[in-house]
């Protein structure tokens, strides 16, 4: 109710102004011509609540004529015309559009760019909050541009959007054409109301699928009904260098308009013959158009046009860069032979001056052989070998041996016709001159890029491969390779050529492998299949990105000399190789062997493959097939890969240090940076890691385009989802939310880093990885630290031997179970050569296991006759779980300790020890002197001297008398008295007492 009165306030206010301004006006210029019908235009004013509304006439130019109509009413507000049609607003009634022009109806479309129509606007920001002042000067000359046939987006890191607002009175859609190849562009499409909301959509509909090169994918999405604000836009992020590639659009048609009041003209080139049309044609080619044209004109004899040229061009006289090369088909004798071909279609003139004319064609030279699997038959035509049987492309196909099945796949590395599984174009975004031309041709040992209409066309070879299937043997198992395909090139370039390597799985979306850039030496690389699948492999070269009508680079060219995919499921055998047979049968078909076997090459069964050891890709023939674990891993049940199961052990210094790593078995991430690109675009690296456990099962996952996929989806979608990557360890570029205007923060550059487990030790390097110790600080504790190596063997242009990734274990006490991850300071992104991967883990689970060796006992004093005994960890704790502390114990005491009990004892023992030898040296020493003093005597008497021994007592002889001594001196001083007996006259006094009368003896 309230809106219907205020739409009738808006229609009296309007009727209103035109009875004060006009009429009044009118009344003072009564001379004002009378207005003419080209004098004034009709619009419709707003619906009321009944959906009705007025039809008002509005004057070209203020005040120029008088007598406008008066107001009437208008059709109904749901009212639309059909396609060709446009709405009389003078009859209101629907009129067929004129020859020349188009109508869609209800709808609108834009399909005509040479430039940016009316109604759109393109708006350039430079969103991070951190930019300078002269960076948003540089955005604010960045916009969408056209280019004739469509609408190129910007090329640099700044945010443009292309904004277009249509009021629909009914549901409607709108779509476009485009393509979008370089994903280092976030392009986003959305739609705001007329508050500036933006609608609910899905993260399919707002964010758009890449497409391959060369190719144009349709977008649409409904619209409600009211004011729709539309948004295309695009952000680059220049992360690795290389210049972006532009996001193209065209054809952009939206419907649930009300009304169409006019037609559209034809762009120039193009032509609508009869009336009511609701599109255009494009002019045939050597004919033009101007705009609006109902048919198209035939260009001059001397001049030529392309398909929907506006305007024809002086025909050029004919150069070398006209004409090209071909190798003709075998014939009968298996000859063949180089013609030259006029590139189609032929617009240079030969008979003008300083025009060339065809060479003349080459002599006639034996055909090269059939490839590898197929023979020759009628000495022309190569046909594949059946079923069961091989041959090298030499000799005549022949059975497989018994024991031995045919090594399926193809093998192309001669190339006098193109295989029938392989197709050849060429395109080009902006004409379609080279849409009928070949955009590769044979030539004998090699493949190489044909002429193209223009030096930036995209010259495609495309290999279809409709699935892989394993040898018999190996059927059975869950391989992680189903196939592989290898191919040779090489690439002169004198200007900025470029050679992608794409993939398309399940005719999903076409993805970019690889691609070199430049000319590059003769070459091989290859590419591992995961899954089993469908695929189509593309290869697309051009010469340059830069638009232009002359060729001036035809010299440059791409060469593919072989092409192998093994394991192809529609296939052929250049060889044979063993299988499994079953036991005790001779001659019997090839069968698969269990999960974890190889087949033994003396009896050709099915032998398990020992412990620890894991069976290297396709081949199983051999004790050999079972490679071993690296150091410090396991194999699983299958022997299909190798992984750690958490723990480790190590031998230092004579101790068994033993580790569990399982506190970090779930997956950890690390987000480095901020890091800024050249204009100070922010991003960051997410490095997810799965370390240990799982059974070998690699759980690190990063996906591309937006964040808020759900776990649910990616697992839904994980089989055909190609921008899922799934390993050890993978890393993402993030771009966040507040850094350039986006709601969520963006994930993009998904890529793998460790797809193989090489082994876990102490050691610097493993396998060719080493360990760079200068780029984390040196550890505090004496623990060492222990390395987790990985590698991925997929080679890139940069890293020909593949990624790789070491992961350093440190011993942190002062850390948490689960640690923390850190990439080397001087090298943000984790690596400084872009191949090999540095990360620190440092947490209390890499601490090994405690043991007794890791704590030390304590004894307390004896208190009140009890003793304490304590244990405790060795300073500083180095250890983590394994045993716990003893628990305090306590034991009775003396108060006198031990050691002074032994003191005390062995202080007693040494006393009594010392008197006894006293006593005896005492008693020795008194028998000494008795013998002395005897002999004294004997020397004192009146008598002869007796012999020397008679005067004394024999040995053992008893001393009957008691000599007592007056005056005794010591027995130091006896020994000189005798020694000096004879020089002075020294004399002592013995006193003898014995039995007989006493004397005195003098000496």
């Amino acid at each position: 109710m309230a809106r219907g009165i205020r739409c009738f306030l808006c229609y009296f206010l309007y009727c209103l102004s035109y009875i004060i301004c006009i009429r009044p006006r009118a009344h003072a210029s009564d001379n004002l011509p009378l207005c003419q019908e080209t004098d004034y235009y009709y619009e419709y004013t707003e619906c009321d609540s009944t959906g009705s509304r007025w039809r008002v006439a509005i004057p070209q130019r203020q005040g120029s004529c008088s007598g406008l109509p008066e107001p009437v009413r208008g059709t109904d507000c749901t009212f639309s015309c059909e396609a060709g049609e446009f709405l009389e607003m003078s009859t209101q009634q629907c009129t067929a559009c004129a020859a020349g022009s188009y109508s869609l109806g209800s709808g609108v479309r834009f399909d005509q760019w040479d430039s940016i129509p009316s109604g759109f606007s393109s708006v350039a920001t430079f969103m991070d909050t951190g930019s300078l002042a002269e960076e948003t000067q540089t955005c604010n000359r960045s916009s969408w541009t056209p280019q004739g046939t469509h609408l190129e987006s910007n090329r640099d890191e700044c945010t443009v959007s292309l904004v277009y607002a249509v009021h629909l009175m009914k549901q409607g859609s709108v779509s476009f054409d485009y393509q979008y190849t370089d994903n280092n562009i976030f392009f986003e499409f959305f739609i705001q109301n007329d508050q500036c909301q933006e609608m609910d959509q899905t993260a399919e509909q707002k964010w758009i699928k890449p497409t391959s090169n060369g190719e144009w994918a349709t977008h649409m999405v409904n619209l409600k009904s009211g004011t729709n604000i539309l948004y295309w836009r695009t952000t680059g992020i220049l992360l690795s260098g290389k210049a972006v590639k532009p996001v193209l659009i065209k054809n952009i048609q939206i419907e649930g308009v009300a009304y169409t009041s006019e037609c559209f003209p034809c762009r120039p080139g193009t032509f609508s013959k009869v009336p009511g049309s609701s599109s255009c044609d494009l002019c045939l080619r050597n004919t033009y158009s101007a705009k609006g044209a109902s048919s198209c004109t035939s260009c001059p004899e001397n001049q030529y046009s392309e398909e929907g040229w506006a305007e024809c061009k002086e025909r050029p006289p004919c150069t070398e860069k006209d004409y090209f090369q071909i190798h003709t088909p075998c014939d009968s004798d298996g000859k063949t032979q180089t013609l030259y071909r006029w590139v189609e279609p032929k617009v240079c003139l030969e008979n003008v001056t300083g025009a060339v004319s065809l060479p003349p064609s080459g002599e006639r030279e034996d055909c090269p052989p059939c490839n590898p699997g197929f023979y020759t038959h009628n000495s022309s035509t190569c046909l594949p070998c059946p079923p069961g049987t091989f041959s090298d492309g030499t000799a005549d196909c022949k059975p497989c041996p018994a024991g031995t099945e045919p090594s399926l796949g193809y093998q192309y590395k001669w190339w006098n016709v193109l295989p029938s599984n392989i197709k050849t174009s060429c395109f080009n975004v902006g004409n379609s001159k080279c849409d009928d031309m070949n955009g590769w041709e044979v030539a004998g040992d090699h493949i190489r890029s044909s002429i193209g209409g223009s030096d930036n066309d995209y010259l495609i070879l495309n290999l279809r491969v409709p699935g892989f299937k394993l040898p018999t043997s190996v059927a059975g198992m869950t391989p992680s390779e189903f196939g592989r395909i290898t191919f040779v090139f090489e690439t002169i370039c004198s200007a900025d050529c470029e050679l992608y390597f794409m993939m398309d799985v399940n005719r999903k979306s076409t993805n970019v492998v690889e691609s070199w850039e430049g000319s590059k030496s003769r070459q091989s690389y290859t590419h591992i299949m995961t899954k089993n699948a469908s695929v189509s492999f593309t290869w697309a070269f051009q010469r340059t990105n830069k638009a232009s009508d002359a060729r001036q680079y035809v010299n440059d060219v791409v060469k593919i000399y072989s092409i192998t995919v093994t394991n192809a499921l529609d296939g052929v055998a250049s060889s044979c190789h063993a299988c499994a047979l079953v036991s005790g049968q001779t001659g019997s078909s090839c069968v698969p062997c269990p999960a974890g076997h190889y087949i033994d090459t003396d009896t050709n069964q099915c032998q398990e493959c020992p412990p620890n050891t894991f069976l290297s890709g396709h081949h199983i023939y051999g004790r050999d097939a079972c490679q071993p674990c690296g150091p410090g891993s396991k194999s699983n049940k299958e022997h299909s890969v190798c992984f750690s199961d958490c723990s480790f052990s190590h031998v230092d210094q004579n101790r068994t240090l033993t580790y569990d790593f399982r506190a970090l078995s779930s997956v950890g991430s690390i987000m480095n940076g901020p890091s800024f690109t050249s204009k100070g675009t922010k991003y960051y690296h997410q490095f997810n890691i799965s370390l240990c456990g799982t059974e070998g099962r690699k759980e690190a996952i990063c996906t591309d385009n937006v964040t808020d996929l759900s776990n649910k989806d990616l697992q839904s979608e994980s089989a055909d989802f190609t921008n899922y990557v799934e390993t050890f360890v993978c890393q993402s570029t993030i771009i966040p939310a507040d850094g350039r205007g986006f709601r969520a923060a963006l994930s993009s550059q998904s890529i793998s880093l460790a797809d193989t487990f090489l082994g876990a030790t102490v050691d610097k390097s493993l396998d060719g990885v080493s360990v760079r110790p200068d780029l984390f600080r040196e550890s505090p504790h004496k623990v060492p630290d222990v390395h987790f190596f990985y590698r991925s063997p997929q080679v890139t242009a940069s890293c020909e031997g593949g990624r790789a990734a070491v992961i350093t274990l440190r011993c942190n006490p002062e850390r948490s179970e689960r640690g923390e991850l850190t990439v080397p300071s001087a090298c943000p992104a984790g690596t400084c050569d872009g191949c090999t991967f540095h990360f620190l883990w440092e947490s209390s689970s890499a601490c090994p296991i405690c043991t007794e060796e890791d704590f030390h006992t304590i004894e307390g004093a004896c208190k009140g006759g009890v003793q304490e005994t304590l244990h405790v960890w060795n300073e500083p704790k180095l250890c983590t779980k394994g045993m716990s502390l003893p628990a305090k114990t306590s034991a009775p005491c003396e108060a006198i300790a031990l050691w002074l009990k032994f003191g005390i004892g062995g202080g007693a023992f040494m006393a009594v020890l010392l008197i006894f030898l006293t006593c005896y040296f005492w008693k020795k020493n008194k028998r000494l002197e008795y013998k002395y003093s005897r002999l004294v005597m004997s020397t004192n008497k009146d008598c002869e001297l007796p012999a020397a021994d008679s005067c004394a007592l024999d040995e053992g002889e008893e001393n009957e008398d008691d000599v007592v001594y007056s005056n005794t001196p010591s027995l130091l001083g006896k020994l000189k008295a005798i020694a000096s007996k004879g020089d002075r006259n020294d004399s002592e006094s013995v006193q003898l007492k014995s039995s007989k009368a006493e004397r005195w003896v003098w000496g």
